[in-house]
C-alpha cells in the first residue's frame, strides 16, 4: 500500500479496532485462476505477533481451493471514508490553489491462511461470530436456537479459514497534509453534513 509518512497508522491497537469495528474484509488471493476476492466478516484474536484472523465461507466458493494452495492472501479492512471538497479549505479562498480528495481509513493484512475442514472448530467459529454480533441486541439470537440437525448441515457446508497475520499496513488518510485552517474547515464540513466519525479522525490527527 502507497504509504507517505504523514498518513502511517503503525498503532497496532488502532488497527486492531478498525478491524473490529469494521470486520467485513475483502479476502484476495491469487491462485491458479488468476485474483479472486471476497468480501467476508472476520473475527480477530490476539495470538501471534500482529493477531490471527478467523473466517468461514461456503464450501462451493472456488476461493476455497486458492487458500489452500497459496502461501499468502490479503484481507483489506475499510474503515470510515469520505469525499472532501475545495469548498471547505481556507486556501480556497486565500489562493484557490486546491483540488478535491477522498479521506479514508484503511488496514492491510497479510497471511498464509490455514484451510480448517473440522466440524467442531466451524460450530465454535459461528457461534463466536454470530454472539459477538449479536451481543448488543435486546434479544440477542444464538446459533443453539435453530434447530441442531439444520445447524450441522450448515456447517457441512462451510471450510474455515485461520489466517496468523505476518505483516499488517494501517493508513489514515485524514488531512495531515493540509495546513491547520484547511483541516479545520475539513472538521467543519464533515460535521455539517453529519459525518461525525470522519470529523473526529481529522481533529484527532490536526489538534482541531
Amino acid at each position: 500500500m502507497y504509504q507517505p509518512p504523514h498518513f502511517r497508522e503503525d498503532s497496532r491497537a488502532a488497527q486492531h479496532a478498525l478491524i473490529r469495528t469494521h470486520p467485513l474484509g475483502l479476502l484476495i488471493t491469487a491462485g491458479p485462476a488468476g485474483l479472486l476476492a471476497n468480501p467476508i466478516p472476520f473475527l480477530l484474536d490476539e495470538a501471534g505477533p500482529h493477531g490471527t484472523l478467523r473466517a468461514h465461507l461456503a464450501r462451493a466458493n472456488p476461493q476455497g481451493q486458492d487458500l489452500a494452495a497459496v502461501s499468502e492472501c490479503l484481507i483489506v479492512f475499510q474503515g470510515p471514508q469520505g469525499y472532501v471538497t475545495p469548498g471547505w479549505y481556507a486556501s480556497k479562498r486565500a489562493h484557490g490553489r486546491v483540488v478535491p480528495t477522498w479521506n479514508y481509513a484503511t488496514v492491510h493484512a497479510w497471511g498464509r491462511p490455514r484451510v480448517i475442514q473440522d466440524a467442531t472448530w466451524l460450530a465454535g467459529q459461528i457461534a463466536d461470530l454470530t454472539a459477538l454480533r449479536e451481543a448488543p441486541r435486546a434479544e440477542p439470537w444464538a446459533v443453539s436456537d435453530a434447530p441442531a440437525p439444520f445447524v450441522a448441515a450448515q456447517v457441512r457446508a462451510l471450510i474455515g479459514v485461520e489466517i496468523p497475520i505476518t505483516r499488517i499496513e494501517g493508513k489514515w488518510k485524514m488531512s495531515q497534509n493540509r495546513p491547520v485552517e484547511d483541516r479545520d474547515g475539513v472538521v467543519a464540513g464533515f460535521r455539517a453534513d453529519g459525518e461525525t466519525t470522519l470529523a473526529d479522525l481529522v481533529a484527532a490527527r490536526s489538534g482541531s
